[in-house]
């Protein structure tokens, strides 16, 4: 990986869609040098842009996280078979403990997640037992994860992103042509104008402004994800933890801001906060387990779930190495 690749990579966080053109001052490279540059990351899996779900996905749709427990042989065929299904966007493989799997969950309603859980995941034959838990409040998540390698002066010249009002149309009033663009947006969320027209039989005027609706309404948002080789953090861990109710929205403030992380959010349950961090060593754990002890005093740690292998991440389907090999496009709108 070089500094320009790394400096693109940051750029497309924060503006997942701007175009080369856009980027080259910025950047100091030619439109042309800068798309053969992502051209080479995406194929080798390094970096890809995807769509997912907006801020109106927190007022209209359902997270949850289930922590699954099976046999041991049977932990890498579980992952694959359940990275097959749309509802659970991640799929990541834990190192043992008392969870084998854990799956981050998207629907559109709390019914459907309770369906998929409870007839879906709880009837295939290797599953022992399951907990699942659902976010109250989301602080964090991976279009937020930002690599670090622009500095202040290239950022502001990037601008901040457009806040979307989180107003948009119900999940379930999506037109077919809005569900079409999504799933196209899913599998790469930088396909030209022209192109969604093509894939969804409409003309580029009208993909771009139904496009415009979705992302300005707070439906869909875009996000660059990265194979730890791009990151230098090769090592997942999630925290659950109990806090105080009167001290859980200052999480925001106080977790959240702690370097590598990755996911925050509070959930149902006796431990009502869960948190992701992504790591350079395992010796940086329980400094990171600290560190968030002592802005969070009232915090008290009771699980500390290591990951061993993610095997999806939000519909894309990664290898050993966390580099994308493919794609099943999540449908939680």
């Amino acid at each position: 990986m070089s500094e320009l690749d790394l400096a693109l990579v940051h750029a497309l966080q924060v503006r997942p869609r701007a175009s080369w053109t856009d980027l080259a001052p910025l950047l100091g490279a030619t439109a042309v040098t800068l798309a053969r540059r992502w051209e080479r990351l995406t194929e080798e899996g390094l970096a890809w842009v995807s769509a997912v779900p907006g801020p109106a996905f927190a007022h209209s749709g359902c997270t949850a996280f289930v922590f699954l427990r099976c046999a041991p042989a049977a932990r890498e065929r579980l992952a694959a078979r359940i990275a097959e299904l749309p509802e659970a966007v991640t799929v990541e493989l834990l190192a043992p403990g008392r969870a084998d799997l854990m799956l981050d969950v998207l629907a559109s309603d709390l019914g459907t997640v309770h369906r998929f859980v409870d007839e879906g995941l709880a009837a295939l034959p290797d599953v022992l037992d399951m907990e699942c838990v659902f976010a109250t409040s989301l602080y964090a998540e991976g279009s937020r994860w930002r690599l670090g390698s622009l500095d202040a002066s290239q950022l502001s010249v990037l601008g901040r992103p457009r806040a979307a009002d989180g107003a948009g149309a119900p999940l379930g009033d999506l037109s077919t042509l809005d569900r079409a663009l999504l799933d196209a947006l899913v599998r790469d969320g930088r396909t030209r104008l022209t192109e969604l027209a093509d894939l969804t039989g409409t003309s580029a005027a009208t993909a771009r402004r139904r496009l415009h609706r979705l992302t300005t309404g707070g439906v869909a948002a875009f996000r660059c994800d990265v194979a730890p080789a791009v990151s230098g953090l090769p090592v997942s861990v999630t925290f659950r933890g109990h806090a105080p109710a009167n001290e859980v929205n200052r999480l925001h403030r106080t977790l959240a801001t702690l370097p590598e992380c990755r996911l925050l959010a509070a959930v149902t349950g006796g431990a009502n906060v869960l948190a992701t961090y992504w790591l350079r060593d395992i010796g940086a754990v329980q400094q990171r387990e600290t560190a968030a002890c002592a802005h969070l005093p009232a915090l008290h740690i009771t699980e500390r779930a290591l990951g061993a292998r993610t095997v999806k991440r939000m519909g894309h389907l990664l290898d050993g190495a966390g580099r994308r090999t493919g794609v099943r496009p999540i449908r939680p709108w």
